[in-house]
This record gives C-alpha cells, structure tokens and sequence, in this order.
C-alpha cells in the first residue's frame, strides 16, 4: 500500500468542515488502495437511507476516480425488501436501483444492484395470516431471520462460493446508539486492518466499515455537498427524512447541543418490536399527500395489541398445551402458552390488509405506482397453509378475496381449485357440532385428513396422522389445560421424589387421564385407531 494519511489516525470528537474534507480524501485513496488490493468481490449494504447512501456514494467517486482498466473488480449494491417496508421508501430505493443500473452502465461502473425478496414462506404475511404466528416480540422476533437476515446471507453465500471470499461493506456508525457502539467495540477484537473486521457469522468474509466514526452532521454535510453520483437527489432524502422527524425540522448540526433528524428510522411499516411508528406517524402528519398511509398506520397499531391471548390459540401451533410461570404483580400462576392467532382473527388480518390496499390504490399518489401491500403469490402460500395444513376446507380466502376486492381470485398454483370438501360441507359441519368449536376443528382434521390421503397409491402414516388429530384436538380447552396441569404437577413431583404425592395424584385422575393418552384398556391391550378400525377377529371365528 502507499503511505497515504489513514482516516483512523485523524478521527476527532469534533471534525471542522475543512478536516472533513481532508478526511474524505484519505478515506478516497484508502478504498481505492483497498479495491486494487485483490480480485475478492465487494457487497455493498444499502438500504437507501443516509447511512448507506453515504457509504455507497464514496465507494463510487473512489472508483469513478480510478482508470478504466482498474475499474474491472465487481461492486453489488444489495437491498432486500421485506414487502412490508415503508411504501415511501421502498419506492425511492427501488428507482435508486434503477437509476444505479443506468448510471453505472454510462459510466463504465463495475457497479451490480441486486433487490433481494425473501422466500414466500418467510414472508410476513404468510407467517402471520397464514401460520398465526403473532405479531413480533422482542422476546419472539421471528421477523428479522426470515425477513432480512436469510436472503442476504443467501446472496452473500453464492458470491462466496463463485469467487472464494467476498467483503462485506456496510454503513454502521458507532454514533447511530449506544448499543450500536457497544457492539461495533466487541467486532474491533477481530480487527485486521483500518476499518476492516473479520465476519465471526460468515466464514471467507471480511466487513468493511468506512464511515464507522461519522457523526450524523458530517453524513448529512456530505450528502449535501458532494453530488450523488447515480443522479439521485440527496436534497429529497434530505427532505423525506425532515418529514419523518415528529417537529417537521432536520436541521445541520453546528454543536452537539442542536438535534439532528439522523434518529429518524425506516422499516417495516408492520413493526411491533418498537412501541410506535414514528417515522408513518410523522410523514402523515406533515404532508397531507401522505394521508393515505393512514389505513396502514391503523394495522400497525392494531396488531400492537400487547396482551392479544384472547386472539390466539390456547395450544401452541403443533396443537400441545405447554404451560409457563407467570409472574403479574406478584403472583404466581400457571397459565397456557397461548399459540398462533385463531381462524377468525387470521381471515380479520386478511380482509384488514386487503382492504387497505384497495383503499390505498385510489387515494396514494401516482408516482406511488400499484400499492401491493400482500401479493398474490402470498395469498396462495396462504390458502395452501388453510387448506393442507390447518384443515379449513371451507376455502375462505378467494370468498374474501371477492367480497373486499370485487374480483375472483386467481390462484397462480396448478390444481388449487379442485376439492372434494368446500364451503357447502363446512356449514353442514357447522351446523352437526352445534357450536362445539373443538367438536368443529376435530370432525374437520378427520375429514380432511382421509381426503388428503385418498388418492395417495400407498396410505402409509393415515393411522399416525388420525391419531394425533384425536391428541391435539379432541379436548375441550379447559379439559386440556387441566390434563397439562396434572402432568406438570406430576413431573414435578417425581423431580422431587415426593412418593406420596405421585402416589396421590396416580390413584386419581392422572391415572384416567394416561390410560388415554397411551391408550391402554383395563385388559393393557394396546388400541390404536388402525386396531379400532380392523379388529382382531375371536380365535373361534
């Protein structure tokens, strides 16, 4: 490398606009250094805030500033969309991408832009409208894996893989939190070099972090006052993020006493980890032409309902009860795990979301383009998920689907349509259980299940199958929770060796209780539901 000035060495509490320049120049001649070192790939983070936007934005005029002949290395610029992002944003990233495809094309840049999905089953909709799972918890954040983290680990594998290693460049400011601070202070234990790590969750990789000791002041004076260089208008994203700010103001940083809008956050517009909105909240505020965000903001709120059990099931989503200590003001109960959200509440969210998005395509302007806030491949996942794995043959989804949208549903998966049980035999069943919902849900599994495997050439597994419907099901709520009770209390005894007590409760109902769960009779013969159904004919006959 040359003996250039290392930006580590200069980094100040308080930078003056002329040491930000000087910086920036020996941050320019390091990633240039950096990038003519090897022929191992970069993958740049962007996510179209200023952050990202920064780091990208140096990357490019350090490149742009090399000869022809050494611009040859590939750049990809990698933006996953959760489908549930901001609307606003997510179109402004998305004509980024696009801007950058022509950009770098005029300019000879050896710049890649990659939009990222996740996988349909990962996708939030289909987890929460189609599964029940609940609307995230810091304690239960199933989100971020399947959202974010599994489609860019699965883009960063497969450069891995094509070229050996890859590094890593991303737009992380000790500045950004405390928590933030604490953990880019942990990662600096596996420091190579200035600025560079190496990847402790990625073998082969290293991550870059140019602007790790940025204030938010000089991230905006840079954006200012170097021009974008894929003819993206810093000055808008300077604006969207004021309308993001609840005072409608983002002022330059002149001391540290003066507030910045570098707190305002985009994400997820569904996001129950945080306590509110407040990015949507302010944009509709601000800006009467993003009122029609509003029904968006309503589902969000509604879905950040803390204590939602009475939404939920009382088993968890494999059908078992599973208790837990709850600790409310002192005292002590036992109580369910309440599981994924019921049948009623999972066609509620569809309808809600559908007709939000309805709604939202007349009044969202027209550069907003064709608001999808669920797609239809999603639907499908979710009608799958209904239909074969929740056996709710009453097929609802496309009779929902009409009533909200006006439109018959088009389902893109081969052979959807054809059914033996539908809405028709569903009442029918309705009506013989006479409110019963465990009676309902039992009746419906066993049908369900022998249609599943009706035309199958081998009908291996049926009785299994049968049997855990009559495990999971055929209890009434209070009857299972009070079985889960009696074998807690029962497991605990025999932890302790209380003798006594395990004598007890074992000439009592637990006795009974286990007699059908194992399916054993007074005779020990063990019964099945295959053995029920063949009976063994009397030695005589």
């Amino acid at each position: 490398m040359t003996t250039a000035q290392q930006p580590e060495k200069i980094v100040q509490q308080a930078r003056t606009v002329a040491e930000l320049v000087d910086y920036i120049q020996a941050l320019t001649i390091e990633i240039q250094e950096l990038y003519c070192l090897d022929e191992i790939p970069w993958v740049v983070g962007y996510s179209g805030g200023k952050d990202s936007t920064a780091t990208l934005q140096l990357i490019w005029n350090a490149i742009a500033a090399l000869p022809p002949e050494k611009r040859i290395k590939p750049v990809h610029v990698i933006t996953t969309d959760t489908l549930v992002e901001n609307p606003v944003v997510s179109v402004w990233v998305r004509n980024s991408l696009e801007q950058m495809r022509v950009a770098a094309k005029e300019q000879g840049m050896p710049i890649q832009a990659h939009l990222l999905y996740p996988a349909v089953k990962d996708t939030f909709w289909v987890n929460l409208i189609g599964k029940g799972y609940p609307a995230p918890r810091n304690r239960m954040r199933w989100c971020t894996e399947r959202l974010k983290i599994k489609p860019t680990d699965s883009f960063i594998r497969e450069v891995i893989q094509a070229n050996g290693e890859v590094i890593l460049v991303l737009g992380t400011r000790k500045a950004e939190s405390v928590k933030r601070a604490i953990t880019m202070a942990k990662h600096r234990e596996s420091r190579i070099r200035d600025h560079i790590n190496t990847n402790p969750n990625r073998p082969n990789s290293l991550i870059y972090l140019p602007i790790e000791d940025w204030r938010t002041d000089e991230v905006w004076i840079y954006l200012n006052q170097w021009q974008n260089p894929w003819g993206y208008s810093n000055k808008d994203l300077f604006t969207m993020y004021r309308g993001a700010t609840a005072d409608n103001e983002c002022p330059l940083v002149v001391d540290t006493s003066t507030p910045s809008c570098g707190d305002s956050r985009f994400g997820c517009w569904v996001c129950t980890i945080v306590n509110k909105d407040k990015s949507m909240e302010a944009m509709i505020q601000n800006d009467e032409e993003k009122e029609w965000m509003q029904p968006l903001l309503d589902i969000r709120n509604e879905l950040d309902i803390r204590d939602d059990r009475d939404k939920r099931d009382f088993r968890r989503i494999w059908g078992e009860v599973q208790l837990f200590e709850r600790n409310l003001d002192g005292e002590i109960s036992i109580e369910p795990i309440h599981g994924p959200y019921t049948k009623y509440w999972r066609e509620h969210w569809l309808r809600q979301v559908l007709e939000a998005q309805t709604k939202t395509r007349c009044t969202a302007p027209k550069n907003m383009g064709k608001i999808t806030l669920i797609t239809l491949e999603e639907m499908s996942e979710i009608r799958r998920i209904w239909l074969e794995d929740k056996h709710e043959f009453d097929d609802s989804l496309p009779r929902i689907y009409q009533e909200v949208t006006g439109e018959e549903f088009q389902d893109p998966r081969p052979g959807a349509d054809y059914s033996l049980l539908g809405r028709d035999e569903w009442i029918v069943l309705e009506e013989i259980c006479e409110g019963d919902a465990m009676h309902l849900e039992l009746m419906a599994k066993l049908l369900d299940t022998e249609r599943q495997y009706r035309k199958k050439t081998r009908r291996v597994g049926i009785y299994d199958t049968l049997e855990k419907c009559f495990n999971t099901s055929s209890r009434s709520p209070e009857d299972a929770i009070k079985n889960a009770r009696l074998k807690r209390e029962l497991s605990e005894a025999v932890s302790q060796g209380d003798v006594a007590k395990v004598k007890q409760m074992t000439l009592g109902d637990v006795a009974a209780i286990n007699e059908i769960d194992e399916g054993k009779t007074e005779s020990d013969e063990e019964v099945t539901w295959a053995s029920m159904k063949f009976k063994k004919k009397d030695s005589e006959e």
